[in-house]
């Protein structure tokens, strides 16, 4: 019974190892750390010594020229040898699951004696193909920490497309937060939308309206959601549209009478400038040429949302020309025509937070300010021809200016780069006189580091979409150029340029469909192509064709025709005017002509009266020289 005990108990044993949970029950064992690591060690270096020791005989082997030796294969070590080799490195720990075939574990070794082994020609002595590899490794570490450390080799300027807006200057542009869709603005107060996703290579807007009418765009931005734009125009009235160009808010006119701008509802002249709250979606800013900048809500178009009057030194009203958020939302900036530049706290409308008087020359246009992407730093572009950076935590001074950076557009724009490494600006030219330019400066030096040749005419706007790397910019002539990079860049304009031009449909160009029958009815059957005399005495026949005269009348006349004289109506009334015998003589003489024969042959009055009628005297010609020969001096005309 016992022995018989034994065997069951040895049976069970057998049957958990083999199912893999002999260890289960059992005190949790501990496990030296250290001696495995010294163990593993140990092995590592054994077989390195080995391969380079095999790799030492091939070499050896190769110069002595024994084409036999040059490939000698390293001898494998035998099963017993691998088996006892793996039963060493596992000694610490217990197989769990069922035992490993003894030919397989030694198949196992084998490979992987096969892959230390050198493949192809052996490698000259001294050469070390891992060190080889690691500096290729540095290598290419280098080139890219020098491409992130090199802001211009960011830069997307490799391609470009070029859309067709119209012939005078593209003024606004503005592109969605995902980039899908761009929207230009000009002054042939023309605004288009285009999409990226649905054009091809001909690079067609889908859709132009006319939003202001007859005022020219000053400027456009989608919200920070994408899904309306603010088009702010030269009336005094800004617009918000939806995606497809409907209106959805039309800001509220002021009463221009009021003194006191504060006490209006909007702007009272015309807008300059324009953008949306960069966190509130429905909040968007205008400033005017009424003095004045104001906030506004997308949901109570009836009167603005807060005033920001900025004053001079003097306490007097100033136009502000360009404004913008900072990239919190907290302060409101605005440039104004005295070359001042003005911050508020949004939510303190009386006195500017910072100020500085002296920010560009006085009587110029600011024509841009934006802030960095870190809220540290702002830059402004002036109308006098300058590019300046600000710290606005000592806003008294300047800390870069750049010069000689000719504008003569009063929106001109400036911004930073996605990396906020690299400052972007544009150039004016009068007409054949050069190429307007992308000028690109960096923060810190303020050096040019990088410049693109646009067009032949001047480069207005300027835009750097964060998401899609891409650069948009609108010129004096009429064109909204995209630069971009296929390797650097996202989307955007890399997924219309691969499309090919749609193909006009045949049925598109009919503009009307015709069913030709051969054996329809006469009326509808096609007329047989004659003969050209067969033609000329059909035509011939034809009175109205051929314009046969009318034949004279013969009786009474009719139809507005006279028989007896002439044709025609015109006839008749040019023979009576013909046979006229009007006397236009002097009608004294005509009556004295027949004096003479009255007197000696009297029949119807001189007889009745031939006892009581006295003799008629008539007046002598007297000559108009002779009478005024007889006026006084005082009478006679003066010549």
């Amino acid at each position: 019974m016992a022995a018989s005990g034994r065997d069951d108990e040895k049976a069970g044993e057998d049957i958990s190892s083999v199912m893999g949970f002999s260890g289960f029950g059992k005190k949790a064992r501990t496990f030296d750390l250290e001696a495995i690591f010294e163990q593993t060690r140990r092995t590592a270096i054994e077989r390195s010594q080995r391969v380079l020791e095999d790799r030492q005989k091939d070499t050896q082997g190769e110069l002595s020229g024994g084409p036999s030796t040059a490939f000698k294969q390293r001898e494998k070590p035998s099963a017993s040898t691998s088996r006892q080799q793996d039963s060493d490195d596992s000694s610490d720990s217990e197989i769990i699951g069922p035992p490993v075939p003894p030919g397989l574990t030694a198949q196992a070794d084998d490979d992987d004696d096969d892959d230390d082994e050198l493949v192809g020609p052996p490698l000259p002595p001294g050469y070390s193909g891992s060190t080889a590899d690691d500096d290729d490794t540095d290598d290419d570490d280098n080139d890219t920490v020098e491409d992130d450390d090199d802001p211009v080799k960011k830069i997307p300027d490799t391609h470009e497309i070029t859309l067709q807006h119209g012939t005078k200057t593209v003024s606004a542009l503005g592109l969605d937060p995902s980039g899908a869709r761009l929207v230009t603005g000009g002054y042939d107060y023309d605004v288009k939308f285009w999409d990226f996703a649905g054009m091809d290579a001909a690079l067609q807007a889908f859709r132009s309206l006319q939003p202001c009418e007859c005022h020219q765009i000053r400027s456009l931005q989608y919200s920070i959601t994408g899904d309306v734009i603010l088009v702010v125009a030269g009336n005094s009235q800004a617009k918000v549209l939806d995606r497809d160009g409907f209106q959805v808010l039309e800001c509220v006119k002021g009463d221009q009478y009021i003194v006191d701008m504060a006490n209006t509802k909007g702007h009272t002249a015309m807008l300059n400038s324009g953008c949306w709250h960069p966190k509130i979606k429905e909040e968007f800013l205008t400033c005017s040429n009424d003095g004045t900048v104001r906030t506004w809500d997308l949901n109570s178009e009836k009167k603005h949302k807060s005033v920001f009057k900025p004053r001079s030194l003097q306490g007097k009203r100033v136009t502000p020309t360009c404004c913008t958020y900072s990239r919190d939302g907290k302060l409101i900036a605005a440039g104004c025509q005295d070359g001042t530049i003005q911050i508020w706290d949004r939510n303190l409308s009386v006195h500017t937070k910072f100020h500085c008087r002296q920010a560009h020359t006085p009587g110029s246009d600011t024509s841009c300010l934006t802030f960095s992407y870190d809220g540290t730093t702002l830059a402004s572009r002036g109308g006098d021809d300058t590019l300046k950076t600000w710290d606005i935590r000592s806003f008294k001074k300047p800390l870069k200016v750049a010069t000689g950076l000719t504008t003569y557009f009063p929106m001109t724009d400036c911004c930073f780069s996605p990396d906020d490494k690299l400052l972007v600006t544009g150039t004016s030219v009068k007409r054949e006189e050069g190429n307007g330019k992308l000028v690109f400066f960096d923060r810190e030096s303020f050096r040019k580091v990088y410049e693109i040749e646009v067009a032949s005419a001047s480069v207005v706007r300027c835009l750097w979409h964060p998401k899609l790397n891409q650069i948009m910019v609108g010129t004096g002539n009429g064109l909204a150029k995209v630069y971009y990079d296929p390797v650097k860049s996202q989307r955007g304009a890399k997924l219309c340029v691969v499309k090919n031009k749609r193909k006009e449909k045949q049925a598109e160009t009919l503009t009307q469909d015709y069913i030709i029958t051969p054996h329809a009815l006469p009326m509808f059957r096609e007329a047989r192509q004659r003969s050209t005399r067969k033609q000329l005495e059909k035509d011939r026949l034809d009175p109205l064709r051929s314009h046969k005269p009318e034949p004279p009348v013969s009786g009474p006349g009719r139809g507005g025709r006279v028989a007896a004289h002439g044709g025609t109506l015109s006839s008749f009334i040019v023979k009576n005017i013909a046979l006229d015998k009007t006397d236009d003589s002097n009608p004294r003489e005509a009556i004295l002509r027949h004096a003479r024969d009255a007197a000696e042959n009297p029949y119807w009055v001189a007889p009745a009266y031939k006892q009581t009628q006295p003799d008629p005297v008539f007046a002598e010609e007297e000559s108009e020289e002779d009478d005024d020969d007889k006026e006084p001096e005082w009478k006679k005309r003066k010549i």
